[in-house]
């Protein structure tokens, strides 16, 4: 499919209305606990991983021979491998870019659309209207070692320190890095760190800007953004539903940057809503 191979998982009855997640940038971002709720909600959910990442096809995540669009038209194109006339359409942090291109590219593939954590411009400076990144949270991150990363409990305790800067579950997130290493498919440290960090989108060409056309999506949206996000701060969130016609906000107070498994009924509630 657009000559890769992506990495899939599949929850529910093939039956069923198909709710596809975008991974950010594994399928992993996505807990299991709302896979499921998703599914015993009378819905096929699929989450995958994009390229460079998980059980996709991995090429050089440092220098990507593909850009934003490219992303977004895998995920188009996976609804139609997938034997689906169309998909509500989930994206999470990097994840959520890709799904805003996908949307507006491809609005026939796709019925309705979920944005968690995410922004309406790319990686690189803001907008001067949106909040970025709170710096000394950012400058907390950088200060602090990689891992060792062919050392799978060294990573996961890794994952788990920036998770306390981020406002996330410790916890949680040394286990989702810790299931991530695990479907490494290299020892390369770069290779690591773009499963681990989505570097890859900071090598990645995003252009054209897409935030002057969101008045032109029609499928009913929803933002989920955590009050706590350090990273995508929440006016990012805001400013996605204010400008994404009918699109209902969800700001969870006890969300961060990922999301928490804490979230998932309540997310998954609004989701089949949409």
């Amino acid at each position: 499919m657009n000559g890769v191979d992506l990495g899939v998982q599949e929850f529910g009855r093939r039956t069923d209305a198909l709710i596809l997640l975008t991974g950010g940038t594994t399928m992993l971002s996505w807990p299991d606990s709302l896979c499921e709720r998703l599914a015993a909600g009378g819905r096929r959910v699929v989450r995958y991983d994009l390229r460079d990442c998980g059980e996709s096809t991995l090429r050089d995540p440092e220098a990507p021979a593909y850009d934003l669009r490219d992303l977004a038209g895998d995920a188009a194109a996976l609804v139609g491998a997938l034997g689906a006339e169309s998909a509500h359409l989930g994206g999470l942090g990097v994840g959520g870019m890709v799904a805003q291109v996908a949307a507006l590219d491809y609005p026939e593939a796709f019925s309705a659309l979920t944005l968690v954590g995410t922004r309406a411009v790319a990686p690189g400076p803001v907008d001067d209207d949106l909040p970025d990144h709170d710096g000394d949270v950012m400058a907390a991150l950088f200060a602090r070692p990689e891992p060792d990363w062919s050392d799978r409990a060294a990573v996961g305790e890794h994952a788990a320190g920036s998770a306390r800067v981020l406002h996330d579950d410790p916890d949680q997130a040394r286990r989702l890095a810790e299931r991530i290493w695990d479907r490494t498919p290299s020892a390369d440290p770069a290779v690591h760190a773009a499963n681990q960090h989505g570097t890859v989108f900071a090598h990645l060409d995003c252009a054209p800007r897409w935030r002057e056309h969101l008045g032109e999506i029609r499928m009913p949206t929803l933002v989920v953004h955590g009050r706590l996000d350090p990273f995508f701060p929440v006016g990012n969130g805001e400013a996605l539903a204010a400008e994404i016609p009918g699109a209902r906000l969800l700001v969870r107070d006890d969300m961060g940057t990922a999301l928490p498994e804490s979230a998932s009924d309540g997310v998954a509630d609004a989701m089949l809503g949409r």
